[in-house]
């Protein structure tokens, strides 16, 4: 009896706990065009999103309105310790909403030597009283990385103080971390031109937590595409991801002899994780990568298409999509998928560097591919480009160069035959 009231005495204290959280949520306003001072109403929004941070509390809705955010002091990162909704796409006067179109919230930097090289926005929602929702941000780290050409074709990983010119930052766009039980809606967001060593867009589970990654575009990135993490290591409780309707386009490993990155989709092993409706294309390595042994998959309904060595991998087991239903041992639904070519509105000059670029280890990763639509000429012909016979050169002259958010809105504004991201 004892035992009962104390559990029932600390439930009741959380339960207590979490309304007054909720009952003290606010909503705020930020606006770079006219934002001023830390009140973030409506009226009087703030400049940045990085100054209304301290002010923060789980529950808490921050709006955000159209235009080019570099952080606090330009710092190029934001850090949240608490559960919140970040809300973009806004109006000047937040009455209208159009992410991917008039009104585009885009989170960047500068590259000015010894600025942040962290994640761009990272929410550690530990504690996790309400969910957290990340809904139509642009994160585009064009802005932040360092270059060696004036061009912008040829990344550098290291800084250079004598010019003033920072490294590429090794990370991704977003990373969001819960805490046991929570919930995480992500979608309407693009991450585009990161150069991390693991994830472009990382959500990170633990216990009994859940995870909805949807509609969003992912593209011309160094590292993995999506990745599912966790941080609960039992075997109850897994954490739960849905994938689904995400276009993952142009996923480059993390230099040109690197033998990591270069996937749409990774995954923890101790995950739950359903992944429908997406298109994954046109990585260095692959499509979805198990290489962790997540047990009771569903991968059910996706396109598949340019990759280089495998649509699916099962620790050091390729496999293109005809061959899942056979071959896949962790996969509890594998059916639907699909591999063809699609036509990818893209920009001319970037698709030529793109698909003419040189790799060290071009040939042999070449020579051992078992994936779908993996050609050179067939990439070409899904990039609007006339057929050729490339060479393989020794160096690398071009690796993730930057690509425009006009440039890179045009392939997510449509699905490819039903499957993929569309304009929310």
């Amino acid at each position: 009896m004892k035992r009962f009231i104390l559990l029932l005495a600390a439930s009741m204290l959380a339960a207590s706990m979490l309304a007054a959280s909720s009952a003290s949520a606010s909503e705020y306003f930020v606006n770079v065009a006219r934002g001023k001072g830390k009140d973030g109403t409506k009226e009087k929004p703030a400049k940045d999103l990085g100054n209304l941070a301290a002010k923060l509390v789980d529950g808490d809705v921050v709006n955000v309105a159209e235009g080019n955010y570099l952080g606090r002091d330009e710092s190029g990162t934001d850090e949240l310790g608490v559960s919140v909704s970040i809300i973009g796409g806004w109006n000047d006067d937040f009455s209208k909403r159009d992410p991917w179109g008039a009104h585009r919230t885009i989170f960047s930097g500068v590259s000015d030597y010894g600025k942040s090289g962290k994640v761009r926005l990272t929410i550690n929602a530990n504690k996790c009283a309400g969910p957290v929702v990340v809904d139509g941000i642009i994160f585009d780290n064009g802005p932040r990385n360092g270059y060696k050409d004036e061009a912008q074709t040829l990344i550098s990983r290291q800084a250079n103080g004598a010019k003033n010119l920072n490294a590429s930052p090794e990370s991704g766009g977003l990373s969001v971390k819960l805490g046991k039980g929570c919930e995480a809606i992500v979608k309407n967001n693009v991450v585009m031109n990161t150069a991390p060593t693991g994830a472009a867009l990382a959500v990170w589970g633990n216990e009994n937590s859940k995870a909805r990654i949807e509609n969003n575009l992912v593209i011309n990135n160094t590292g993995e595409g999506i990745w599912a993490y966790s941080l609960w290591k039992a075997k109850a409780g897994l954490p739960e991801f849905v994938i689904d309707h995400n276009t993952v386009l142009f996923n480059w490993k993390h230099d040109a002899i690197a033998t990591y990155g270069g996937n749409s989709l990774k995954m923890d092993t101790e995950v739950k994780l359903t992944a429908t409706n997406n298109v994954f294309a046109f990585g260095d390595y692959g499509g979805v990568d198990n290489i962790k042994l997540a047990k009771g998959i569903t991968l059910k309904n996706n396109l598949f298409t340019g990759h280089r060595l495998y649509d699916y991998r099962e620790f050091n087991t390729n496999v293109k999509v005809s061959e899942l239903e056979d071959e896949a041992d962790q996969l509890v639904d594998s059916t639907g998928n699909v591999s063809k070519a699609i036509k990818v509105p893209m920009n001319e000059k970037w698709a030529a560097l793109y698909a003419g670029r040189k790799e060290i280890s071009r040939a042999e990763v070449d020579a051992k591919a078992k994936a779908s639509n993996n050609g050179a000429n067939a990439l070409r012909g899904m990039l609007g480009l006339p057929l050729q016979a490339n060479a393989v050169g020794m160096d690398a002259e071009v690796w993730l160069h930057r690509m425009s958010v006009d440039d890179a809105l045009k392939t997510g504004l449509e699905p490819y035959e039903g499957f993929g991201c569309k304009k929310p």
